[in-house]
């Protein structure tokens, strides 16, 4: 399980503004050690953001992905004082989920 994401989700007339901060090294494969041998492909492939059980944001990652990727996105739907449950799933099966409520 990687580090805690930083997670910030605000809402404004109707619309909540999400802004994550996720902590990975966002290995893409392509490059090499020291020792000259490559360093595997390590990356986030999938994210998802939820609010009462349903999904306000999905996305796929690729290895072209930066390092400790950051996500702003918008939506409508939900309530000051909503949970918002942000979750993603790396090429290696590891997970991590973490959440904010609405501000």
């Amino acid at each position: 399980m990687g580090d805690p994401m930083r997670v910030r989700a605000a809402e404004k007339d109707g619309v909540v503004d999400v802004k994550v901060l996720m902590k990975h090294d966002m290995e893409s494969g392509q490059r090499k050690d020291a020792a000259g041998k490559n360093i595997p492909a390590w990356f986030i492939t999938t994210v998802t953001a939820t609010v009462k059980d349903k999904t306000v944001f999905s996305a796929q990652f690729g290895p072209a992905v930066s390092k400790d990727p950051f996500l702003n996105f918008k939506f409508k739907g939900a309530a000051k004082g909503d949970k918002i449950v942000i979750n993603w799933v790396d090429n290696k099966g590891d997970k991590r989920t973490d959440e904010a409520v609405i501000a």
